[in-house]
């Protein structure tokens, strides 16, 4: 049997690593006609988003846009994501679950941005 305790040990640390995962969200813009995907890091808040773009000759390319002003890390906290659900509409909110403040964050140029927190 001790023989057998460190793959035990390790198969169980295999076993709960999923635990471990899940710490993004992600969220499709709500404007119909684009094809925008957003991740929020739910612990620091950090949005960045990625979509399709043709490229010719080939199946595409994936465009992803890095976190700029506002976007960035913010303290730490319970983060998520919610639609307008206004179908022209290619931002989303990022909402601070436990004090309630919401920023609407978009793709600027070539990065994501996001308002000030208000409440």
């Amino acid at each position: 049997m001790s023989a057998l305790r460190p793959i035990l040990c390790a198969a169980l640390g295999f076993a709960a690593a999923p635990a471990l995962a899940g710490s993004y969200e992600f969220l499709a813009a709500p404007e119909v006609t684009l094809n925008r995907v957003y991740r929020l890091d739910k612990v620091t808040g950090e949005v960045g988003a990625c979509q399709y773009g043709l490229k010719d000759n080939s199946v595409g390319v994936t465009l992803c846009y890095a976190p700029g002003e506002g976007a960035t890390g913010q303290p730490p906290a319970e983060y998520a994501l919610v639609s307008s659900r206004h179908e022209k509409e290619g931002g989303v909110f990022r909402v601070n679950l436990r004090d309630g403040t919401m920023s609407i964050c978009y793709v600027l140029s070539d990065q994501v941005v996001c308002t000030p927190p208000g409440k």
